[in-house]
């Protein structure tokens, strides 16, 4: 008998291979293209035909990006921004989960009720956008925290999770005097990390990539965020030949606003992908918190 190594693949087999890997391609080719024409110069760029690498290596674009110093702000508020927002959002949301997995809390599925309506229902932009200003958040850097306190689908993931951690946990715990502050804290917290390494995974990418909050409730070009920042280029923009001189310093190189774009687009992106992959194995098990029982 002879045996055979290699498996036989049916010609539906290698269609759903070649889609998927034409699915690939659309998906990843536009995130490639960007990179390339960011690294090259801007002035060859315009001329075109650039589609696989940088026909004239340059790093102008970047110069012009991180010699800006209202880039710099921006970038420090996003990143002051999501560490705060992240970690308060995290918390915040397990503690109000953490409570509302016990079935014994009264109003418990009132509150159930109000926070599933609030989903598919809102009070528009205008009445909300009054309420920031009358509670004197309007042109202040917790207008991106506070208001995101608290997050009702992360809630009921949390929920999901705790309610699978076995019960004698907790009455364990309160035989030897702790108390709910405790058991949350040192009990239930540690036991937690895929679900908090999932949500925080979900509120750090809210918070980074998040342009509207800058531009509807901030006027101080200070507190912009780098998402914000990138919007107003873009949106501002004429044409893609338009010049952008070069900081002091550089003033006798050049580069195109499509390219300092471009460039911009890269740095504001490349954080989050380099934080993904160390966050995945937690994301993965997160993503399936409730689904499987046993």
């Amino acid at each position: 008998m002879t045996n055979r190594s290699l498996k036989t693949y049916t010609i539906g087999d290698k269609f759903l291979v070649g889609l998927m890997v034409l699915l690939c391609f659309i998906t990843l080719y536009p995130v490639w293209y960007t990179i390339v024409i960011s690294f090259n110069d801007s002035t060859d760029s315009l001329r075109g035909g650039i589609y696989w690498f940088p026909r004239k290596f340059t790093l102008q674009s970047y110069i012009t990006v991180f010699q800006d110093k209202t880039i710099i702000k921006a970038f420090r508020v996003t990143i002051l921004r999501t560490l705060i927002g992240t970690v308060t959002n995290v918390l915040f949301t397990s503690m109000v989960a953490f409570a509302l997995s016990k079935n014994h809390i009264m109003g418990r599925k009132l509150y159930m009720i109000i926070g599933t309506i609030t989903m598919f229902f809102g009070g528009g932009l205008i009445p909300y956008f009054i309420l920031i200003k009358n509670i004197g958040l309007y042109d202040s850097f917790w207008v991106y925290v506070i208001p995101s306190l608290f997050n009702f689908y992360n809630m009921i993931i949390f929920i999901a999770f705790f309610r699978e951690l076995p019960a004698g946990l907790e009455e364990s715990a309160k035989l030897d005097g702790a108390n709910e502050i405790v058991i949350f804290i040192r009990i239930i917290l540690p036991l937690s990390m895929p679900v908090l390494a999932t949500i925080a995974l979900f509120t750090g990418v809210y918070h980074w990539n998040d342009y509207f909050m800058g531009v509807m409730y901030t006027n101080k070009q200070d507190l912009q965020p780098i998402q914000t920042f990138l919007y107003r280029i873009v949106a501002s923009a004429s044409a893609s030949k338009t010049v952008v001189a070069m900081p002091a310093g550089v003033a006798a190189q050049q580069v195109s606003s499509q390219s300092v774009r471009l460039a911009t687009m890269v740095v504001t992106t490349a954080p989050i992908v380099c934080v993904y992959p160390f966050l995945q194995k937690y994301f993965v098990k997160g993503m399936l918190i409730g689904s499987i029982k046993g």
